[in-house]
């Protein structure tokens, strides 16, 4: 069964894909049908750049408890940056 669970976040970054590194502006975040992973359904995340075509994206398929670890992982280093002063 299809989720249709896709949202996607404004970000300013980089990521690496076949063509080697490329700003990307647009994470986006799901839940569906694993395309490569052996997961019936999995967490989507695709970071991309819309405007430089299809080959400027950096795509990930992952379980529920892998992607809670990394949410925990990701607020904790945010919090240490930011008692340390930064900002950006």
């Amino acid at each position: 069964m299809c989720t249709t669970i896709a949202m996607s976040a404004s970000v300013l970054g980089a990521g690496k894909g076949a063509s080697g590194w490329f700003p990307i502006n647009r994470a986006n975040v799901g839940y569906d049908h694993a395309t490569h992973s052996q997961l019936d359904h999995a967490l989507l995340l695709d970071f991309v750049n819309p405007d430089l075509g299809a080959s400027a994206r950096v795509a990930v398929e992952m379980d529920i408890a892998s992607g809670r670890a990394l949410v925990e992982r990701l607020q904790a280093a945010i919090a240490e940056a930011e008692s340390l002063g930064f900002t950006n």
